[in-house]
């Protein structure tokens, strides 16, 4: 695997989701992994207005007081709210943790997954406190989902394989796909 010098500015490769041309934008899919890991996407079809409103009612949620979010900590699932400090990626880096806070939504497990590992219903603030926030996030949710699904076949491609390749039944017919909402508090530097 290529190192990556994270010091210099990364020039991220933007994936243009409305490029017919899908051997193009495949051969940038698989530049832009092999070379920084990351890539944007563009032209995915989520509206603007949508994601203003998941941007709001993200800072609305992290603006409730902690006795509020900690109702909603995260659980066994890997759904909920995450405090500040409560995750390190880099404990060599930062002891203390990681200057964030967080909040995951995956899918509503059906009857048949409850009890599987990452399965089960998700956390949400309550209505009386964030009267828009469920909905805005399962409409999200639902949004950005149909764009990994838009991305796959490019992904196959880029992997030298048939674009269907990941169309076999199971495979991908309700993937365990999570959002993750990220807050990064102001912090003081002394």
């Amino acid at each position: 695997m290529p190192e990556v010098d994270y010091s210099e500015p990364v020039n991220l490769v933007c994936i243009d989701l409305s490029n017919p041309d899908l051997t193009a934008t495949a051969a940038q899919v698989r530049k832009a992994c092999l070379d920084s890991g990351f890539f944007y996407v563009v032209h995915h079809g989520i509206d603007q207005d949508i994601l203003a409103e998941v941007f709001e009612q993200s800072r609305r949620l992290f603006a409730l007081p902690d006795e509020e979010k900690m109702k909603l900590l995260r659980n066994e699932n890997h759904r909920g709210y995450t405090p500040y400090q409560a995750e390190s990626l880099n404990p060599s880096m930062q002891p203390e943790g990681d200057w964030k806070e967080s909040y995951y939504i995956g899918p509503e497990a059906s009857n048949v997954d409850q009890g599987k590992r990452f399965h089960g219903p998700n956390q949400w603030p309550s209505t009386e406190l964030l009267p828009c926030w469920r909905e805005t996030m399962e409409d999200y949710y639902e949004k950005v989902l149909n764009v990994g699904r838009r991305l796959i076949p490019l992904i196959a491609l880029a992997l030298n394989l048939d674009a269907t390749y990941f169309n076999k039944p199971r495979m991908m017919d309700e993937p365990l796909a999570f959002i993750r909402l990220l807050h990064y508090p102001v912090r003081k530097v002394e």
